[in-house]
């Protein structure tokens, strides 16, 4: 199988970027494929809602990085988002490359599997119901299978993990795809 995993944090050693080690790590141990796009070290346009994708054969009008991401998205068979969780959402970096699988909607839509990994410094689930939503949402209207959520609370730094279950689940989530 092969698995995109997409991250969106600009920390490189923070602690969704720990748990996206771990997911690798479970997924690579399964036997699969992984490839990695760090969303926040890309030079990701976001979308403007031009329609041109949807009125012309050109495809997107923005020629950067998502030409690297869009292959690996179309070859996919299951496809992993990491990111913290900033006021309630996913980062920025990431979310401007979910924009952009908009112009290739009917490309995507149906057979993959698909898992959410976020860490926040809330301690309650209450700023994981915005992402967890939202990628629900995504997931049925791409219809793809949702393979699972993974929320690590009350964890601010990569520091924050040690003691917790969550490299852990992140394996085995990879793992167990």
């Amino acid at each position: 199988m092969k698995v995109l995993v997409i991250t969106g944090s600009p920390h490189k050693n923070g602690t969704t970027a720990a748990l996206a080690e771990q997911f690798i790590a479970g997924a690579k141990a399964a036997g699969h494929e992984v490839t990695r796009f760090d969303a926040a070290f890309k030079q990701v346009h976001p979308c403007i809602a031009c329609e041109k994708c949807h009125t012309a054969d050109a495809g997107c009008v923005f020629k950067d990085d998502m030409e690297e991401l869009n292959p690996l998205l179309f070859a996919a068979d299951a496809v992993a988002f990491v990111s913290p969780v900033y006021y309630y959402t996913v980062s920025a970096q990431i979310k401007a490359a979910i924009d952009r699988f908009y112009a290739n909607d009917a490309a995507l839509y149906k057979g993959k599997k698909a898992v959410l990994i976020t860490a926040m410094t809330d301690d309650t689930m209450e700023s994981a119901e915005g992402p967890n939503a939202t990628f629900k949402g995504m997931f049925d209207f791409l219809e793809w299978e949702n393979s699972g959520i993974l929320n690590a609370a009350a964890c601010s730094t990569a520091a924050d993990l040690e003691n917790t279950e969550y490299p852990k689940m992140a394996y085995e989530m990879g793992k167990s795809l």
